[in-house]
């Protein structure tokens, strides 16, 4: 069954793990059996060697998830034909066979044909690289009931992930359309010669936005080129950002995460699950509440859309300057363009410090209104009303 982005916040059931806002976040470690993945030591294709990787470097240290790659995405290389996956499944369901330990299962494809036989063959979810551009993916995974993660791409079977600016993102995620049981996935890292560091960073600020999709959310951050360069670290080094990545992004809602280095990554996810503000969350009867984890009017604008409404997000989110050094007369200045905005001006008599709270449009009409006397004043309100627009 497909479904729109309007059905309600929900979990996904992954062959009986659950994913979403109720469960703790889940660990999907990597297993590659294509000789083209960069990463060496997740890379077998030998069944024995592979199940052992798993359970001893996957399983044991906290993975909920393995994710079996048949080829590898990165655009530097050709991309196989299904057929050619298809050569290479034996591989990666033997290597399942074999494992000892207890995981969901998932199958890193872009062709509806390969995860069918994958998931024929016992495989319990599908990680689809391509974003359903492939228009019979989500029937494959809706008929079979399982879950599985749609990456934002392009609706071109060669270009994973190739999707730069975060409103496109969004749309790319939308396209097509969401099963019940879909995982959204933002797509982090160089999958174009046109993406940036600068294009990860903002999907990184702007990840909350992703929780009006009303699914949950995989990121895969692991040594991403975005976070080496803020740390200034080679890939080998660059394992402490990408573990404050991670809990920063489980804070901001984000429910698989998808690493090679499972066991950090597994205890930077649950101390950014631990650390973030509690929401409530109930139900009596037929009647639910759902505090959003909404921060920004772009946040709210996206949840307004989900439910239809095409109401001004600017009227639902606050936010709160401190300015400092100010005369009396500025302070008397503030106050008066307050009147009437529905913005707040606070402070003691006799400091120097006032805040100044409310909406964005309530504080663009303070930073408007005061204007017109002191030129440092004049300049604070002036940014104040760029960052607020």
């Amino acid at each position: 069954m497909l479904a729109s982005p309007e059905n309600g916040m929900q979990n996904v059931d992954a062959a009986g793990l659950g994913i979403g806002d109720d469960y703790p976040p889940r660990i999907m470690g990597v297993l590659n059996v294509s000789e083209e993945s960069p990463y060496d030591p997740s890379v077998f294709n030998d069944p024995g060697e592979a199940a052992a990787y798993v359970d001893a470097e996957l399983i044991d240290e906290g993975a909920d998830i393995v994710d079996i790659g048949l080829e590898s995405a990165n655009k530097r290389f050709e991309v196989l034909s299904a057929d050619a996956e298809l050569d290479r499944l034996d591989t990666a369901v033997a290597a399942m066979e074999s494992v000892s330990g207890d995981a969901v299962f998932s199958i890193e494809t872009r062709y509806h044909e390969v995860a069918a036989a994958a998931l024929d063959a016992g495989f319990d979810m599908v990680n689809d690289i391509c974003g359903f551009a492939d228009p019979e993916m989500p029937r494959v995974c809706a008929e079979r009931d399982v879950a599985v993660a749609k990456m934002a791409s392009p609706p071109d079977l060669e270009r994973p992930g190739a999707v730069e600016d975060v409103d496109d993102i969004y749309a790319a995620l939308e396209r097509e359309g969401l099963t019940d049981k879909t995982i959204v996935d933002p797509a982090f890292g160089g999958w174009s010669e046109q993406k940036t560091l600068d294009d990860d960073r903002e999907t990184f600020d702007r990840l909350r936005e992703f929780r009006a999709l009303d699914r949950p959310i995989l990121i895969s951050i692991n040594r991403k080129n975005f976070l080496r360069d803020i740390a200034d670290r080679s890939t080998e080094d660059a394992l402490p950002a990408s573990l404050a990545a991670t809990a920063i992004a489980v804070e901001r809602g984000a429910h698989v995460v998808r690493t090679h280095d499972v066991a950090e990554t597994r205890d930077a996810a649950l101390v950014g699950d631990a650390l973030a503000r509690d929401r409530l969350r109930t139900t009596d009867g037929d009647v639910t509440v759902e505090e959003l984890d909404v921060t920004t009017d772009r946040e709210l604008a996206r949840h307004l859309a989900r439910i239809g409404d095409d109401g001004t997000a600017g009227d639902g989110t606050t936010q709160v300057f401190e300015l400092g050094g100010l005369s009396s007369a500025e302070c008397d200045r503030l106050v008066a363009a307050a009147s009437g905005t529905g913005a707040t001006v606070a402070g003691a008599p006799d400091d120097d410090r006032r805040l100044l709270f409310g909406t964005p449009t309530a504080i663009a009409a303070v930073a408007d209104g005061a204007r017109g006397g002191s030129g440092s004043l004049d300049t604070v309100l002036a940014t104040v009303a760029r960052v607020v627009e």
